[in-house]
């Protein structure tokens, strides 16, 4: 008698790059659930990364800005899901706000870290050991396991599908020559200024992959169109700032093209890593320690001054050293270095 698969309900974050970061746990559960059905609850501009990882059945999305209650809305929302007849719901972010959906579904396993008030609503809750768990992904992974069971070996890597023909379409909308000698600048942080790169350094760097021969791409959002701007017009002409000309699914796009991705700590920088390129990653008021790119083909630069990582959304000293310091000649070696890593020394 055939019996349904196993069915899990994730409840995502709202950050693009942890949302990058939750991929590995997709995986493991169905390395633990052989026919597993995953269905994910996230946030509507997050979809588009979704519908990239094959683990996933159903993007569900989800309505509830940051910091809405809305009760009757998110009781409504579980009512529905209830059909589904999920065995599991795994809630990651933190706050009470987002386990009330699972609850309000009825499914019988709700499995979360233990956080503002959740007892009773989670019902499988796990008390987070920050120092045995120093990594987001160890976190997420976690979830996965029973609680007396220790992480696997080797947690997977996140890899994000791309569509040729859909990677060629985008190229053409945008006016863009598909040719392989393409290097993506992600010149924004939604996080804050601390840990941007200045948009100086960045059109330097634009200027010295230009005299190489590469198409150079500013790539970033909306929020980011303050910063591209400034660093194509201090380029003098080297680099093409497409800054919020992108959605985020077009945005993954171009960085599919690029031979090699200069990022600050962003989304686009664990998008970076999922998708295989070759990546320097710029860290200053933030660590690698924490949530570093999940690729092996990710370098990371950083100075590790004395007052960083601080974690601050702006420089509390008020000169940025941990990234002004960081000279566009230090990371064009390391595209160098990087590139040639991928082709296996040869130019």
């Amino acid at each position: 008698m055939a019996t349904h698969p196993y069915k899990i309900l994730i409840v995502a974050p709202s950050w693009v790059g942890d949302m990058v970061m939750a991929q590995p746990l997709f995986m493991r559960l169905h390395q633990l659930h052989p026919g597993l059905q995953l269905d994910v609850l996230a946030p509507a501009w997050t979809l588009p990364l979704l519908a990239r990882m094959k683990e996933v059945h159903e993007a569900i999305a989800n309505p509830f800005g940051h910091g809405e209650f809305r009760l009757a809305a998110r009781y409504q929302l579980g009512k529905t899901l209830r059909k589904s007849q999920y065995d599991q719901a795994i809630v990651l972010p933190n706050s009470w706000k987002s386990a009330l959906v699972p609850f309000f579904a009825g499914i019988s396993m709700r499995t979360g870290y233990l956080g503002e008030m959740r007892l009773g609503l989670l019902n499988d809750a796990r008390k987070l050991d920050k120092e045995g768990l120093p990594l987001m992904v160890e976190r997420f992974v976690a979830l996965a396991e029973s609680p007396e069971r220790p992480l696997p070996d080797a947690i997977p890597q996140p890899e994000l599908n791309t569509d040729e023909q859909q990677r060629l379409a985008t190229l053409a909308r945008l006016g863009l020559n598909p040719e392989p000698r393409i290097a993506a600048l992600c010149v924004g942080a939604e996080y804050g200024p601390a840990k941007r790169w200045p948009a100086a350094h960045f059109a330097a760097l634009g200027k010295l992959l230009h005299r190489q021969g590469y198409q150079v791409w500013l790539v970033g959002s909306a929020k980011d169109a303050e910063a591209g701007a400034e660093a194509a017009s201090l380029s003098e002409g080297a680099c093409l700032d497409l800054c919020g000309k992108t959605s985020l699914n077009e945005a993954v796009d171009l960085l599919a093209s690029a031979r090699v991705i200069v990022s600050n700590d962003s989304g686009l920088m664990h998008v970076a890593a999922a998708l295989g390129k070759p990546l320097v990653a710029l860290y200053g008021s933030s660590s690698p320690g924490f949530t570093p790119p999940l690729s092996r083909k990710a370098h990371i630069l950083s100075l590790n001054l004395d007052c960083s990582p601080c974690f601050k959304r702006e420089c509390p000293l008020g000169h940025l050293d941990c990234l002004m310091k960081l000279t566009p000649q230090q990371v064009w070696e390391q595209t160098g270095i990087a590139v040639n890593e991928e082709n296996h020394g040869t130019v």
